[in-house]
């Protein structure tokens, strides 16, 4: 799917990392207790995106893109709600792994089983494309494909092999992927979990983060809490330190935005670390209430257009989205 995108003009501001600032609005009270782990999805996540997706369209260069997702999304939620029958990973293996500390739903090995199948057959049954030949033939070539084809797909997408898959396909394979890791997720009673190998690894599924979120309420009131790409865990990692290579010093928060906001009040900003020349977007509750990691990562790919003119790498993936493709 080919988009021509005329890119608008918007203010581009950058703040450093003011080391001298210990806690910031929020933190106080956070650090008076030990911060929760973990910060689970809500049932109704993939409604939640929709939702935001559709009001983020508007006026958007990207709108009919937007619109798209949101419309799969809307079937996530639908197979959240009525999931498909018997399409668990082995309740053997989740105690296993929780017991040995590793992720219950680690996605390198579970893409490679069958469960997950059924969700996509679920989502491109309840789907119905728009009148677009180039969605109407990647949902055809997915109805058309062999199991076989569909898990090397598959895997080629979650280990982040964006380019052993037409980039057609990952929005409706991502998806699907998506749902059945959330369903998973959230149906697992008494989850007690642990750290990653790295920080930006769920704890969950194993999976890299997508973005970054500073909560504004209650207990988590001013703590960052990592997205998972794929089933939207979230886990605690401090601020103010690279998730990739765990340095803080001469981090920089970066904002396109409009001018509604002051650098420092833009609901999106991206971390960027000058060791490792990477970055990761973030949210800020506190400046936006109703933001979504994913709704508002494909809404901003402005700010990664330009992080990369400027010599910047993302290791965050969007599974709803192909590097380069759109």
């Amino acid at each position: 799917m080919t988009t021509s995108v005329r890119v608008p003009t918007h203010r581009w501001a950058k703040k450093d990392n003011d080391l001298a600032t210990i806690l910031e609005p929020g933190q106080i009270e956070a650090a008076a207790t030990s911060p929760p782990f973990l910060h689970l999805p809500p049932q109704n996540l993939f409604a939640l995106r929709a939702l935001r997706l559709e009001r983020l369209a508007e006026g958007h260069p990207l709108a009919d893109y937007l619109r798209l997702v949101a419309g799969l999304c809307n079937v996530q939620q639908q197979l959240m709600d009525d999931p498909p029958a018997a399409a668990v990973p082995d309740p053997q293996r989740i105690r296993l792994c929780l017991e040995h500390g590793l992720p219950p739903f680690a996605a390198d090995s579970l893409v490679r089983e069958d469960a997950w199948l059924a969700y996509l057959q679920g989502l491109l049954q309840h789907y119905q494309p728009p009148p677009q030949p180039a969605v109407e033939n990647a949902v055809a070539t997915l109805r058309e494909a062999s199991v076989g084809q569909l898990k090397a797909w598959a895997i080629a997408l979650v280990s982040g092999q964006f380019a052993l898959l037409p980039a057609a396909l990952v929005p409706f394979l991502g998806a699907a992927l998506q749902v059945a890791w959330s369903h998973w997720l959230l149906s697992t009673k008494d989850l007690t979990l642990k750290p990653g190998n790295s920080l930006n690894q769920c704890p969950a599924c194993g999976s890299p983060a997508m973005a970054g979120v500073i909560r504004h309420r209650g207990k988590y009131n001013g703590l960052r809490y990592l997205v998972c790409s794929l089933c939207a865990c979230e886990w605690h990692v401090v601020r103010v330190k690279c998730v990739y290579c765990e340095q803080s010093k001469g981090l920089q928060y970066v904002s396109l935005d409009s001018d509604r906001h002051a650098a420092d009040k833009a609901p999106l900003r991206a971390e960027t670390c000058p060791g490792c020349h990477s970055y990761l977007k973030q949210l800020y509750l506190e400046c936006d209430a109703e933001a979504e990691a994913l709704s508002a990562d494909l809404s901003s790919l402005i700010l990664d257009m330009r992080l990369e003119q400027e010599g910047f790498v993302r290791p965050a993936p969007n599974l709803l989205l192909a590097p380069g493709g759109d």
